[in-house]
């Protein structure tokens, strides 16, 4: 990450940004309409005024795990048995009134939650995995390589743990061989965005979105060595990368409900530092998470690193002030220096925010880093 220009407080934001029309998928036909949104996108990033930039994950459709499906050998399509883990938890039983009002209404995301969660498929390892998605990583890296010439990039791409959760294993003895061959073909992934010079970063939601459905059965002693395994495979898959070029993205699933059994950060920050990345981005301003800037008291930033709280959110439609947004800031800058935070944005805005809101909210991000300048 570039600290360079620390006459400023650098800004960026997850990744997933919304289509003009508001879609959560990409609408595009044909090359030609990509490389022209993709073109766009970075344009509007450029005009706010962001320091750190990407292609709104416009070439994956907008979609940080579905995009993945044709990218490994190895698997089969297979029918679900039961319900999705996006369907079950803790907080989905203690709101049951409530979840059941908001998927037939559509509002756990900006589309509708169940388009979402019926257009994932669920994948059964039955052979060695391998890594297949070469040539449509290849286009991506050379649509947001043309669109945004002379920027500092980023591109994202999924963590292991993150893509264990829609895949089942017939082939490999453990659960834990499994998660390290789907590692093992993620690094061909993580170490092509890297030799192309853009910022590798990892999205991996479901990590801790998964304690409401399998952790806290297990307990947190349990639950933190299951996540550590996962971050340990991670690490191997990011070996040969340079640390100050990954960012780890870490939160807890996003949708629009309660979150009421979120796991608290001051159970998992010192596991998100585990990975072996350059900065950590981290959902820091809605209102289940927005108190946990204190966390910062206790726990050490190691040397070099960088950490990028969400200071805008996607949570509410409601515009963030600038002045908010530096303040939000300076709670991180006061802990941990300010040559150490860039600010960011809880979560992808694509299929959580309207357009209008998102862009608007991306524009106080701006305006609130420059306030701490």
């Amino acid at each position: 990450m570039n600290r360079s220009s620390r006459a400023k407080i650098l800004t960026t934001h997850v990744g997933s940004l919304p289509q003009p029309d508001g879609s959560w998928t990409n609408a595009a036909s044909g090359p030609g309409a990509l490389q022209a949104s993709v073109e766009d996108v970075v344009r509007k990033q450029r005009d706010v005024g962001l320091d750190v930039i990407n292609d709104g994950e416009y070439a994956k459709g907008g979609d940080w795990l579905s995009y993945a499906d044709e990218r490994f050998a190895g698997f089969e399509a297979r029918q679900l048995q039961g319900l999705p883990m996006i369907a079950r938890g803790a907080d989905r039983e203690t709101f049951a009134d409530f979840y059941d009002y908001a998927n037939r209404h559509g509002t756990l995301f900006y589309n509708p939650g169940e388009q979402i969660v019926q257009k994932r498929t669920h994948w059964v390892c039955t052979s060695p995995i391998r890594y297949t998605g070469q040539a449509a990583l290849a286009r991506e890296i050379e649509l947001l390589a043309s669109s945004a010439a002379g920027a500092e990039t980023f591109l994202t791409t999924t963590a292991p743990s993150s893509l264990e959760v829609y895949r089942g294993n017939e082939y490999y003895a453990t659960q834990e061989e499994f998660v390290w061959a789907l590692a093992e073909a993620l690094r061909t992934e993580y170490e092509t965005i890297a030799r192309a010079g853009l910022i590798v970063q990892v999205d991996d939601a479901w990590l801790t979105a998964l304690w409401d459905r399998i952790g806290i059965p297990m307990g947190l002693d349990a639950f933190r060595a299951w996540c550590t395994t996962r971050v340990d495979a991670l690490n191997h898959a990011l070996a040969g990368i340079p640390p100050e070029q990954i960012r780890y993205h870490l939160c807890w699933g996003s949708w629009h409900g309660p979150h009421a059994f979120d796991i608290e950060m001051r159970h998992v920050a010192d596991i998100m530092l585990r990975v072996n990345a350059g900065a950590y981005l981290f959902e820091a301003a809605n209102a289940r998470h927005e108190h946990e800037y204190e966390v910062w008291d206790n726990v050490k930033l190691p040397a070099g690193k960088i950490i990028i709280p969400g200071v805008i959110t996607h949570a509410t439609d409601v515009v963030e002030h600038p002045a908010l947004v530096a303040q939000r800031i300076r709670r991180y800058t006061e802990r941990v220096g300010e040559e150490n935070v860039i600010a960011g944005a809880d979560c992808g805005f694509g299929g959580r925010s309207h357009p209008q809101i998102a862009w608007a909210k991306l524009r106080s991000l701006v305006d609130g880093a420059a306030l701490c300048s």
